[in-house]
């Protein structure tokens, strides 16, 4: 330990790093308030575009509508996996400093494209720069934390991430309303992106000196997650053969297909009811603050009772408040859908990641944490399709019931094959 330095900043050893929330909690609360802004800086889109592309663009086919939901899963989900292999190769900081200087472009693109290839093109750039920051984010508190509350480190981030989401899709639900659809709401995005460079270049601090401290006195979960791993065994252990491991992959890919279709087609489906645009921004903003917020306390439980049964659990709600939205027709069950949507993913976002992390070795977690990180947000692509296909054959409600049924068989999945917790997660 005592030969390495950190890529930032001074020199460390180990008796100058210490892990835990407490010992680091400054740093920690600055990476959560960068964290909201790179929440922040996604949900400038998640009331306005789906607006955007039938009443600006006039696309009509909901499949045309939705690739820029697929342009960004595809996008963010393969530089997860390079983000992960590049911050253990070059640091987290500058990792985090390229996400967000790959994002100033994203307002422009959204405010001035004059063409849906543009907003396309802006959600590619869009999906890169997540990838790089929010990824970052995740390993750096992972970093800070140690193996001790790593549920409450997730569920603070998570929380911090789509609480930003929330309340910026809020917020530009009533600019837009106000406003217009551009720019007003892609002007608060781009206030995010420079104040988010400004702290990573100038206040955060480099994490990765805490990962190789807590590699000196790590034990592996079991005989095949031990430190010297091949980029092609990290792979395959956490996509396919490793118990734990794959169903957290599966079941992060479902969670976000779900989410694919709620950003992209819900908006289309409530304003086809009548709802004014005022009543759109407020069910966009309610589903990701409950889920938001409700992390606060999902992932801290997850360290007292284990991640398996909050993952099952959040899937099937997840699953019941999807077919509400199917079958609802008004304002009032399509909020109770929200809220409950929300509720379930909060359950199973940050446990999801926090069992990465009881799994994988600290060498070789941030490049797990990528790859989790692939197949969950290669959900946003596969549910941005599927979506828009079933909708385009068999309308918005028949699409949404689908997804319903596959959330709720992932949740018997992890059921069936996850290892069984109690204390101690996963192992």
């Amino acid at each position: 330990m005592n030969n390495h330095t950190p890529a930032t900043h001074k020199p460390a050893t180990r008796d100058a790093i210490t892990l835990g929330l407490r010992q680091n909690l400054a740093q920690f609360m600055l990476l959560v308030a960068v964290n909201a802004l790179v929440g922040g800086t996604l949900g400038q889109e998640r009331t306005v575009l789906p607006l955007l592309a039938g009443q600006v663009f006039h696309l009509d086919l909901y499949t045309s509508a939705l690739t820029y939901i697929l342009a960004f899963g595809v996008a963010k989900a393969a530089t997860n996996y390079f983000a992960g292999t590049l911050s253990d190769r070059y640091g987290r900081k500058p990792v985090l400093i390229t996400g967000w200087l790959i994002a100033l472009p994203v307002p422009l693109l959204l405010i001035f494209g004059p063409s849906w290839g543009w907003i396309v093109a802006a959600n590619v750039i869009l999906g890169i720069s997540q990838g790089l920051t929010w990824s970052t984010t995740v390993v750096m508190k992972m970093d800070l934390i140690g193996p001790s509350r790593r549920g409450l480190a997730m569920g603070l981030n998570e929380a911090a991430g789509y609480l930003g989401v929330a309340a910026t899709a809020l917020a530009t639900g009533y600019i837009a309303a106000t406003y217009g659809l551009r720019p007003g709401p892609f002007l608060l995005g781009a206030a995010y992106i420079a104040l988010g460079l400004g702290l990573s270049v100038f206040a955060v601090n480099e994490t990765r000196g805490h990962a190789r401290l807590e590699a000196a006195n790590h034990v592996s979960a079991h005989s095949g997650a031990h430190g010297e791993l091949s980029n092609r065994e990290i792979f395959t252990l956490t996509s396919f053969r490793d118990k734990s491991l794959s169903s957290v992959s599966q079941a992060g890919m479902v969670n976000n297909l779900n989410d694919g279709l709620a950003w992209g087609l819900f908006p289309v489906l409530f304003a086809a009811a009548g709802l004014n645009i005022e009543k759109i921004g407020i069910l966009a903003a309610v589903y990701p603050a409950v889920w938001g917020a409700g992390q606060l306390v999902t992932g801290a439980l997850s360290d007292r009772y284990g991640r398996k049964r909050l993952i099952v659990g959040g899937m099937l709600i997840q699953a019941v408040a999807l077919g509400m939205v199917a079958l609802g027709q008004d304002f009032g069950i399509w909020l109770a859908a929200a809220v409950l949507l929300g509720a379930g993913t909060a359950m199973v976002y940050p446990t999801l990641l926090a069992a990465i992390g009881d799994v994988a070795h600290p060498v070789w977690r941030a490049r797990s944490v990528g790859i989790y990180r692939l197949w969950r947000d290669g959900g946003f692509a596969v549910g941005a399709l599927l979506a828009g296909i079933l909708a385009d054959a068999y309308g918005i409600p028949t699409a949404v019931a689908v997804v319903a049924v596959l959330t709720g068989a992932s949740g018997i999945l992890v059921a069936i094959r996850m290892r069984g917790t109690d204390h101690h997660p996963v192992g």
